[in-house]
This record gives C-alpha cells, structure tokens and sequence, in this order.
C-alpha cells in the first residue's frame, strides 16, 4: 500500500518545472507522431521524473523544504519501492509502445538521478560533477530521448542532424545555469548532511551571478538557433515571453543585496515557476504556430 508519505514526496507537480526540456523538443520536431509523442510524455513526467524525486528523497530524509515541498513528512520504506516500480513501467513501457532504444534511455537516465542521491556514489556530494552531470541528461540526454519518441527516431537519425543537436545543447546549458539556482536556500540542509553543492560553493551572491551569466549565454545561443532556422519574428516572440523571467531575477537580486533573507525557498519556488510557465508557454506556442 502507497502511503501519503510517499505521494508527497514522488511530488508529481514538479514535472511541471522540468517540462520545458521535452516542449522544446516537440517544437523542435517537424514531424510527430500524435501517440507516441503522448506516450513518452506520459512516462516521462508521469512516472521517470516522479520515481527520481522519490528514490533521491529516501536517500536524502531532507527536514527542510525541497523543490516542490516546503514541508517534507518523513520518508516511509514504500517510497523505495514504489520508485523502482514506477522506473521498471516505464522502462518496459517504454519499450512495448516506442521502442528499445527509448526504453533503454528511460533506463539510463533513472540509474543517473539515482546516482545524485545514492551514498555510494551521491554525486550531490561532487559541486562540478554533479552539476554538469544532471544538467547534460536532465537537458541534452533529455532532449534527445524526447525527440527521439515524438519523432518515431532512432539514434542512427540523430547523426549529422545539426539543428536537433544544437537545440539539445541549448537545453543543457539551460539547466547548467538554472540548476545552482535551484540549490540556493538549501545550503544549511545541504551543509548538515555534508552535500557540496555547486551553489554552495559559489555563495549566496556568487550563484546569482553564476545563473546570470550562463542565462545570458543561453539566451545568446536561443537567438542564434531562432534567427537560422525560423525567423527574427521567433526570436521575437521567445525574447518577450522570456522577459519576466529576466525582470523576477533582476528585482529578486537587488532585493537579495540587502535582506539575504530574501534568499528562501519561496523566492527560488517563485523563479522555477515563472521560467517554466513562460518556457512552456513559449515552446508550445512555437509548437504550433511556426
């Protein structure tokens, strides 16, 4: 029996914030396949993404708020369980209704979000690998499977097709600068457990500064992808869905520079939920109309 411990923290709304990843690939997408497409988005959001929340919240008994929970309850030894099920459906349906190659990057890409909370390996101990490591698979690896399933593609079709690599890059480097961001109200639980993230490294001000940076980078190379392969007008209509986004940023930062106690999970929670909203809206947007 699943218990409410365990709901909680499979946390399925926080898909939501992670969607993004797989709207950009179904705009990236000329031709789509209407039931594969809502197949892997299904086993993607529904099951891959809830099973990684649950199987690292086990591991990490967080007491404070986490990404998408300010009050986590204690973890029962059904949220293990229930995490693996959930993977091994996925991944076997993945199989039966893409195909194996999907299958097997369902496969993959579970066994790396275990690898962030897991004591053996806890790559939430390792600042830059751990780092570089979830923002290549929850974005370019991400990108890829996701294209690949709307598409009905194998990887053989992936080869010399530099728009779709291009974009999955983009996808990375999306999350290579939001990702610290999402760590910066966390540092004291972090500290207590001896987890080293790449925020913490860089301190309160520093991960700001680190996110601003590598978000204009990506905005830089969000540019470029819209104006060679669509129009100035996408580059356009991205730009000004993205401009919240930036002025949240912009006011939280000023405002951090004098009250760091701004620096909370309601804040961090405020700017995952405007970027995604504004991301998925622009991408599906996209989707349809160019």
């Amino acid at each position: 029996m699943i218990t409410a411990s365990t709901i909680k923290h499979l946390r399925f709304p926080f898909s939501f914030f992670l969607m993004p990843v797989y709207l950009f690939a179904l705009s990236s997408s000329m031709e789509i396949d209407v039931f594969k497409s809502v197949a892997s988005f299904i086993l993607i959001h529904l099951f891959i993404y809830p099973a990684s929340n649950g199987y690292n919240s086990y591991f990490d008994k967080d007491e404070g708020s986490i990404g998408g929970l300010k009050t986590p309850p204690p973890v029962k030894k059904d949220l293990y369980y229930t995490s693996i099920l959930m993977d091994l459906m996925a991944v076997i349906a993945g199989g039966l209704l893409i195909h194996w190659q999907f299958s097997i990057m369902l496969l993959i890409y579970g066994l790396i979000s275990k690898a962030y909370s897991h004591p053996d390996i806890r790559l939430k101990k390792m600042p830059v690998m751990g780092w570089l490591v979830i923002g290549l698979f929850q974005g370019f690896f991400t990108f890829i499977m996701s294209w690949m399933a709307i598409t009905n593609s194998t990887l053989n079709d992936l080869y010399g097709n530099l728009p779709i690599i291009y974009a999955a890059l983009l996808s990375s480097l999306l999350l290579w600068g939001s990702y610290p961001m999402t760590q910066i109200y966390q540092h004291n639980e972090d500290s207590k457990r001896g987890d080293i993230t790449l925020s913490l490294k860089l301190g309160l001000l520093g991960t700001f500064h680190f996110t601003g940076i590598l978000f204009t980078m990506a905005m830089g190379g969000f540019v470029w992808y819209f104006k060679s392969y669509y129009s100035w007008s996408t580059v356009i209509f991205f730009i000004s869905f993205l401009s919240p986004v930036l002025i949240f940023f912009i006011l939280w930062y000023l405002k951090a520079l004098k009250d760091r106690t701004s620096i909370n999970y309601e804040n961090t929670m405020r700017l995952n939920f405007i970027s995604s909203l504004c991301l998925n809206l622009v991408f599906s947007l996209i989707a349809i109309y160019y």
